[in-house]
């Protein structure tokens, strides 16, 4: 199967946790009723993007009430769901978390955000994740009908190594959801996209939360697709929205062909390893 229908659910993330997994929900149903086959939420979906809502907010796996609505609609629509990620807590220590759901129900991966955001541009932004969540330390490759699929989480797409090496184990499509603010985002976020398809020659996908101007934290929105080629295949602006797009898998063997980038990599010479 090469064509994919990929759902970008751009959502507002509100203080309450309830009404987020009920707007994750709304979200899902419209998507399986124009016929997606793999949904994505953003970057703490059913949260505030604050460490101590990350604190307040944080499920453990086995009883996630979050999760378990997830697996439900996953189920019932026969669908993929990717559930962008949430505070996940196990005993002492919260992380950064997305889970992939198969046509089942069933979590068949899970990401610990590798790469924490601890960032202090003056004068615009300050935020450090590392006060309160812990670093993942695994490359996440999951294995669906449609092929191999890489999961990272928003910063981590800044990290090249990171995406090399979920391609060379065969990744097609590498997802990030994510939640850039409005001074990385503007200035970052498409480039990362880009340069990442580009380099590696696959589809990349992110999936942001809406802007939320009550909200201590502006996620820059712009869910956003893109090509083996570099280019934009779709993207959202930072209002709430959906949008679904088919992309073909098929294109990845013909850019390689035309432009065979990691065939002409000098092995001999450089190679990126997992530890």
């Amino acid at each position: 199967m090469s064509e994919i229908e990929i759902s970008l659910c751009q959502m507002k993330v509100v203080d309450d946790k309830d009404e987020n997994i009920k707007k994750a929900t709304y979200f899902i149903n419209e998507s399986a009723k124009q016929n997606a086959d793999f949904v994505v939420l953003p970057e703490m979906f059913n949260c505030p993007y604050s460490n101590d809502k990350f604190i307040e907010y944080s499920e453990e796996e086995k009883t996630s009430k979050t999760l378990y609505k997830i697996s439900k609609l996953a189920l019932k629509h026969r669908i993929y769901i990717l559930a962008g990620s949430i505070p996940e807590k196990e005993d002492s220590k919260i992380f950064n978390t997305s889970y992939l759901f198969n046509k089942k129900g069933k979590i068949i991966a899970k990401h610990r955000k590798m790469h924490l955001f601890d960032i202090d541009v003056k004068n615009k932004i300050y935020f450090k994740e590392s006060d309160v969540l812990t670093a993942g330390n695994k490359t996440t490759i999951a294995n669906t009908e449609f092929g191999n699929i890489g999961i990272g989480i928003c910063y981590d797409i800044r990290f090249p190594e990171l995406a090399r090496l979920m391609v060379n184990s065969g990744a097609k499509i590498l997802f990030y959801p994510g939640a850039f603010n409005m001074t990385t985002g503007p200035a970052h976020w498409e480039l990362l996209f880009k340069s990442r398809s580009l380099d590696n020659q696959v589809y990349c996908v992110g999936v942001a939360p809406a802007l939320n101007k009550d909200a201590s934290y502006h996620s820059y929105g712009h869910s956003i697709i893109t090509n083996p080629w570099g280019d934009v295949v779709a993207q959202a602006n930072s209002d709430e929205c959906l949008i679904i797009k088919k992309i073909d898998l098929n294109e990845i063997k013909k850019i390689r062909e035309d432009l065979p980038l990691l065939k002409n990599k000098r092995d001999d010479l450089y190679e990126i390893i997992k530890k």
